[in-house]
């Protein structure tokens, strides 16, 4: 059986750095920082008090306060991507077989704040089980496809994949295997994550994940430095429009790339960290190598997972090194977390639209607040350190790598006929 090839055809992100596509773009290649002090909560008795939030966003002009109250704020930031990603691709939902219309989404975690609120709200009565009646609908990972298939009114295939901070990438994938095989024409996939609570912040700096540069988060998070202390926390989502090619083409499209293949793994080794010699992230990235049909001399650019932890940055490094070879040194390498922080399972997601953009406008975002180099980090690889550099990108890997030791690694290639 002959696979279909599969296109992006359309972009929606909202970020901590920008509330559309062409902000998100502006910003990463002009190496804007989103960390500043958490606004949501009083962070005082908090190790860390900062994060990257989403900003300036108008929620009440877009949904109605019957919405408002009945979706989570990681459903709403998927339905405000996904809007501007199905718009972006031109696709007229009057015509469209809505029945080879399918919607997969990811999510890390889901509605946090809406379980930390019904939670505390309950521990602070006096044992009666009060809860709102859209507490379960509100909070379940799998319910942000569900309200844009909803909304659409498309019936092809529609769920959540969950793997941490894997999940839009793992996502993503599915959606590429769903049209490869003929099951469906289009897909809405990407991811959302709304975990700046404090739950999610108390959680993670539990784990001493996070970073605690209080007295400057906007330095806070820095890949590959030698003084990184940890990530810093980051919500919103991205969406992407993946379409069969003849289909696509046949209602004249406008096409950013191709996606080429993806490659999954699992580390195998321990719940949180990841394996000191990577070979979990060498499987990842050979697997994606292969089932795209490439060598690793074709590639030019890799948007890492890049999270700005001790063991991480140097894991994934010496990954890369061992996959691509003395090549390694000729491929730009960055981190866009660095401006973005960590999305979790939206990361997967935006970062995939940033090596998309990256290939369409042939300048690679940089990898910012990079000050002192680290010795365990081979001193010739191109980490793209705090600006932006031009080059020409035909073929771009985006990796994501998830608690528990999930992989996930997609290649884009730009599209030729």
């Amino acid at each position: 059986m002959e696979l279909k090839r599969v296109v992006v055809t359309g972009l929606g992100a909202l970020t901590p750095i920008g509330n559309n596509i062409e902000e998100y773009w502006d910003a990463l290649v002009n190496g804007r920082s989103g960390s500043a002090p958490i606004t949501y909560f009083d962070t005082e008795k908090f190790k860390t008090k900062f994060a990257c939030e989403i900003k300036n966003f108008p929620f009440n002009e877009y949904f109605d306060r019957k919405e408002i109250r009945r979706l989570d704020k990681f459903a709403q930031y998927a339905m405000v991507a996904s809007d501007e990603a199905i718009k972006d691709s031109g696709i007229d939902l009057n015509t469209v077989d809505k029945y080879r219309v399918g919607v997969i989404w990811g999510a890390g975690i889901g509605g946090l704040e809406t379980f930390q609120e019904e939670v505390k709200n309950f521990a602070n009565g006096d044992g009666t089980p009060r809860f709102n009646p859209f507490f379960i609908p509100k909070m379940i990972a799998d319910i942000a496809p569900g309200n844009i298939s909803i909304k659409h009114g498309f019936m092809g295939p529609n769920y959540t994949t969950v793997s941490a901070c894997a999940s839009s990438a793992n996502a993503l994938i599915d959606a590429l295997n769903y049209i490869r095989l003929g099951y469906c024409d289009v897909f809405v996939t990407g991811g959302s994550e709304a975990a700046v609570t404090q739950a999610g912040m108390g959680g993670f700096n539990a784990m001493h994940a996070l970073s605690t540069r209080n007295d400057d988060p906007q330095k806070a998070s820095r890949p590959f430095d030698a003084n990184r202390d940890g990530f810093v926390l980051g919500e919103g989502a991205g969406a992407l429009i993946l379409e069969e090619y003849e289909h696509a083409k046949a209602r004249g499209a406008k096409i950013y790339a191709e996606v080429l293949g993806g490659g999954m793994s699992s580390d195998a080794y321990h719940m949180t960290a990841p394996h000191p010699e990577g070979i979990g992230v060498i499987a990842v990235m050979e697997n994606c190598l292969r089932n795209a049909g490439l060598k690793p001399e074709d590639v030019d650019a890799i948007n890492t997972h890049g999270t700005s932890t001790p063991l991480g940055d140097v894991a994934e490094l010496k990954a890369i090194t061992k996959v691509f070879g003395e090549h390694a040194k000729s491929i730009n390498i960055n981190s866009t977390k660095s401006m973005t922080g960590h999305l979790l399972g939206a990361a997967g997601a935006i970062e995939a639209i940033a090596s998309i953009l990256a290939m369409k406008h042939s300048l690679v975002p940089p990898t910012i607040n990079h000050e002192t180099a680290d010795e365990n980090i081979d001193p010739e690889l191109n980490l793209t350190l705090n600006k932006a550099q031009e080059r020409e990108v035909n073929v771009a890997m985006s990796n994501t790598f998830g608690f528990g030791g999930h992989n996930a690694c997609v290649l884009f290639k730009k599209i030729t006929e």
